[in-house]
């Protein structure tokens, strides 16, 4: 069956198209995305602001009519970290959905990392023994372990890198003072999931992730999604150090950075670079699949 899956996210909304069938992998047919910035649409209170509803409204209008052109006869559809976080989510999530017919929810930060837990297991499949998959948003930074389909522990964080970027170094805050809030909030709740044992493969997923590994040198999208890509520590490190004095305009020249991405590289790299260390990771292996994909093998097992 052709199905939709919409995922608005704290950077982007993006409806992905794909044929699915149970018993196989879901196969890519269409994609439309749009750079909402829904983070950057936020007042004072955390609210959604006016443009940035309207904002969402229209694509998530178009985004319909795009997947129903393409043939979809279902549209899953969720939103993440900064529609989770407003105080008016309910509020934008009702207005939505009477403008466009759909069910657009709001998903749980918890279960955002099973999901994509879920799509990490499914891609490497049992002989990845115990997992740990690690994924930077715009708003939260997610992280689940487990030698299983459904992970052990799963946590959700508020160090999206487009939510540090915004209130911590847009607000003036110095690159030390965001390292040290970044690892300590990491290191609060590191021991929950080293309980349960080491992992036998880490593995990061995300647009941040893969952005970092491209930079380092991991082969790009147009080599296939078969090709092994891995984000070493060592690389990454000299990066951090690189990105600190670079302005955004350098940063969007690299490779695999979007330019409406590059203010939030640096954040980016710090959570990357936390990670690894707190997690004493050598190596993380890049997944093409993630979320999105979570959520579409979640509904065809539910079939």
């Amino acid at each position: 069956m052709r199905m939709g899956v919409l995922d608005i996210g704290s950077n982007t909304g993006h409806l992905l198209v794909v044929d699915a069938f149970r018993g196989g992998p879901p196969v890519p047919a269409h994609s439309y995305k749009e750079p909402l910035r829904l983070a950057e649409h936020l007042d004072a209170d955390n609210a959604v602001t006016e443009e940035g509803i309207s904002r969402l409204t229209k694509y998530v209008v178009d985004a319909r009519a795009e997947a129903e052109d393409k043939g979809c006869t279902t549209i899953l559809a969720f939103a993440t970290s900064a529609v989770r976080d407003a105080i008016n989510a309910d509020d934008v999530i009702g207005r939505v959905n009477a403008a466009s017919g759909l069910d657009l929810q709001v998903l749980a930060g918890e279960d955002e990392a099973r999901l994509t837990f879920l799509a990490v297991r499914r891609w490497f499949g049992w002989s990845a023994g115990r997992l740990g998959v690690f994924d930077i948003g715009g708003g939260s930074l997610e992280i689940a372990a487990g030698p299983d389909e459904t992970p052990d522990v799963a946590q959700s964080m508020a160090l999206g890198a487009g939510r540090l970027t915004r209130e911590w170094l847009d607000a003036g805050r110095t690159h030390s003072e965001l390292r040290l809030h970044i690892r300590s909030t990491i290191a609060d709740e590191a021991g929950a999931i080293l309980r349960g044992g080491s992992f036998d493969r880490a593995v990061a997923t995300s647009k941040t992730f893969r952005s970092l590994a491209r930079i380092c040198g991991a082969a790009s999208s147009h080599e296939g999604q078969y090709v092994r890509r891995v984000l070493h520590k060592q690389d990454l490190s000299h990066l951090v150090e690189q990105l600190a004095t670079l302005p955004s305009e350098d940063i969007a020249g690299m490779p695999g950075v979007s330019p409406d991405r590059a203010h939030q590289m640096r954040a980016g790299a710090l959570v990357a670079e936390a990670t690894m260390d707190l997690f004493g990771l050598t190596e993380l292996e890049i997944c093409p699949w993630a979320l999105r994909e979570g959520i579409l093998l979640e509904h065809l097992d539910a079939l």
